[in-house]
């Protein structure tokens, strides 16, 4: 018996995920912006009993030396794109035992407004809701788009930091349990002497006052976070439930888990209380050779050059102008992104920023899983058990929701029956699916900046 895993499906708001398959007859150019395709997801999803649905998000797009190019609109790479948040509510009506993680940046919010949204979707979805911690992405269109300029990448992290504290403080020291008294008879609906005034002040940020959003079911939303680069992870370490990896193969990804955790055991924490979760794109048929085929005519429609405008999307490198023979090495680094690039330096056989290309434009998340169900089961399988991961997030193939679907209808029976897929308790809060013992974290960095009164 294989011990149950946790699972998770990954979305952009966008006719297609990253690549161009809204053009496949599978796509969803023409439903993705229509609440009723989510929702019916998000039912499929709750009724399999998966843990959660995830939404990926930016403000930005590809731009390549101060221009954005053609393909972004003619192919829809990361165009256009809604706003996931406000979706939030509808699925959580549609699901009501689904996990919802939305994206939210670090650097291009406000610590305040966004410690009150995530305050009111915990209490709207029931417990349910889970923040996926940012600093940013396509940092060259956001200061344009924000007027502002960015700090480096590293003091990014060292912002997130004090953001995150502050939300913290707000979410977790702001209201006593029982402040809300709701005494009719004596005409007090709070008692004032368990809301407390919280002072916030640190190098980035400062709040004073009152915050007026009650304690919903697990005061603080379930907090995700993905990063490769040294500093991401160590930020991930200090604040996060539960980080992405993408790991190419189980070796890559083996190698990843070990360092995130020495990393969580180095702030203090169990390196075990982290939850790692790894990208899938499964492609899954009845047998074997109808899976191989199908996911030829995917990666068929993935082309060198949408590949490179992703890429330099995510990271601002624009491997194109590269010579083809560099070394992996010498690519520059920027300030934007550095996780893509990150999660190849250590890939057997990627050795060039062709090698890169062709690379990212076939796997440009994670694993990929191709075959019949049981094999496709048992490699899941095999794969968390050595790297020691904690479950995986599906991503979608051609667009729609097909990917899930089959992998319902196939996968699902057999991990049921290696006892890796558990039956979920639906009253649980997100983090409790995710396998804490309580609705609210189990811990929490030491912070300087904060007075409670």
């Amino acid at each position: 018996m294989s011990a149950p895993l946790h699972f998770g499906v990954f979305e952009i708001l966008t006719p297609s995920n990253g690549v161009p398959t809204w053009r496949h007859p599978h796509g969803r150019a023409e439903s993705y912006g229509d609440v009723s395709y989510w929702t019916d997801l998000a039912r499929a999803l709750d009724g399999a009993g998966f843990d959660f649905l995830f939404f990926a998000d930016s403000y930005g797009y590809p731009l390549v030396n101060g221009t954005v190019p053609e393909e972004v609109l003619t192919h829809g790479i990361l165009f256009p794109g809604y706003d996931p948040m406000l979706l939030v509510s509808a699925i959580a009506q549609a699901a009501p035992s689904l996990g919802i993680v939305v994206t939210s940046s670090t650097s291009l919010e406000q610590p305040f407004p966004t410690a009150r949204r995530f305050a009111t979707l915990d209490t709207f979805t029931g417990g349910r809701i889970g923040w996926n911690m940012v600093t940013g992405s396509t940092a060259q269109v956001t200061e344009g788009l924000f007027g502002i300029t960015h700090y480096d990448h590293d003091t990014r992290y060292d912002v997130a930091d004090d953001f995150v504290d502050l939300c913290r403080t707000l979410w977790e020291d702001a209201w006593d349990d029982d402040a809300i008294v709701f005494d009719r008879e004596a005409g007090v609906l709070i008692d004032p002497d368990r809301v407390h005034e919280v002072a916030y002040r640190s190098e980035y940020f400062a709040s004073h006052g009152l915050f007026k959003v009650p304690p919903g079911p697990q005061r603080t939303p379930m907090l995700f976070q993905a990063g490769a680069s040294a500093r991401g992870r160590d930020f991930g370490a200090r604040n996060a439930e539960a980080m992405f990896i993408q790991g190419q193969n189980k070796e890559q990804a083996a190698k990843a888990t070990r360092d995130i955790r020495a990393r969580v055991e180095a702030a203090g924490r169990d390196p075990h209380s982290m939850k790692l979760l790894s990208g899938v794109t499964v492609t899954v048929a009845p047998t074997r050779a109808e899976a191989i085929s199908k996911r030829e005519e995917l990666e068929e429609l993935f082309s060198m050059d949408d590949a490179a405008v992703l890429f330099a999307g995510f990271t601002g490198i624009d491997l194109r102008s590269l010579d083809p023979s560099m070394r992996i090495e010498d690519i520059p680094r920027t300030d934007q992104g550095q996780t893509p690039l990150d999660r190849y330096r250590t890939v057997e056989g990627v050795d060039t920023v062709s090698d890169v290309l062709e690379a990212f434009r076939v796997q440009e998340r994670g694993f990929i899983v191709t075959g019949n169900p049981r094999d496709v089961a048992e490699e899941l399988v095999e794969t968390a058990q050595y790297a020691d991961i904690d479950g995986f997030m599906l991503e979608p193939t051609f667009g729609n929701t097909q990917a899930y679907t089959e992998f319902i209808e196939l996968v699902v029976p057999e991990l049921r029956r290696m006892g890796a897929w558990a039956e979920p308790d639906r009253s649980a809060t997100l983090r409790e699916r995710m396998g804490f013992a309580g609705p609210t974290p189990e811990f929490r960095p030491a912070s300087r900046n904060t007075e409670v009164r």
